[in-house]
């Protein structure tokens, strides 16, 4: 079991300066990505413009041996989906793109669902209640609530809407490493596990299945598919435990709260 850190004051700055960073690396995605691109283009993309326009590092790449920048998980993959050069985007498809970025020595960590304009209906409703769901574990975060908190408030809201959760994989702690303590679940019981202190940083990032959970993990050791085929949908954000509550270190500008 890693350790879990708790960031003082000039961590948490850096934290989310890095943030803030990742942001504006999905806010440039989105105008970007599109159906007939490659995802090894997109993975090419992202890391130039970390790297070039933003001068942080694309952690991901060289991760425990990880070749890319990026995964790219589309329709049937849940994560670790690995960037092709032959692999097009097609206009029905559903793909999250998961991005890890290093700035000063902290990460950010965060993932976003991009649906293509012809997709069905039953894969935007899939992605939609992903990212719900995300929200619903994050509105649990504040100090003395518990990870087991987290995973029922997620666990009840996709299976009560006849989906399922990946049970393989998990959020986690994060900081000037890429998995620190605590391991976030997305299942379990209320006021069970962890109970959360401020200054804890951690990943929620929901991966939910439109059939069953059980996955596999393909021959090229990183892309992980569901068993039955069926589509995945997944979102992340990286959490800050504050005083009173949490904060999004990877909000997105599309996401911010309009100002009363």
């Amino acid at each position: 079991m890693n350790p879990v850190i708790i960031k003082d004051q000039a961590q948490i700055i850096k934290m989310k300066q890095s943030g803030k960073l990742l942001a504006r690396v999905f806010k440039a995605l989105d105008d970007f990505i599109r159906p007939g691109l490659t995802t090894m283009e997109v993975n090419d993309f992202v890391e130039a413009y970390i790297t070039q326009q933003l001068g942080a590092i694309a952690s991901t790449k060289g991760q425990y041996g990880y070749p890319y920048a990026i995964n790219t998980s589309i329709n049937e993959v849940v994560c670790h989906g690995m960037p092709k050069a032959n692999q097009k985007i097609k206009s029905t498809d559903i793909i999250n793109v998961d991005i890890t970025l290093k700035y000063e020595g902290y990460l950010a960590d965060s993932s976003k669902m991009y649906v293509m304009a012809a997709a069905q209906g039953l894969a935007k409703k899939l992605v939609q209640t992903t990212y719900e769901a995300m929200w619903q574990g994050i509105k649990q975060v504040k100090p003395g609530a518990t990870l087991g908190d987290i995973g029922h408030a997620i666990q009840s809201y996709t299976e009560e809407r006849g989906y399922s959760i990946v049970r393989e994989f998990c959020g986690h702690g994060i900081g000037s490493e890429m998995h620190e303590g605590p391991d976030v679940l997305h299942f379990g019981k209320p006021h069970e596990g962890l109970s959360l202190k401020p200054g804890m940083t951690f990943t929620i990032e929901p991966m939910v299945n439109q059939g069953q959970p059980k996955v596999k993990t393909l021959k090229d050791g990183w892309t992980v598919v569901t068993r039955d085929r069926k589509l995945s949908a997944q979102w992340e954000h990286t959490i800050l435990v504050t005083n009173t509550g949490y904060e999004i270190l990877t909000l997105r500008e599309e996401e911010q709260l309009p100002v009363n």
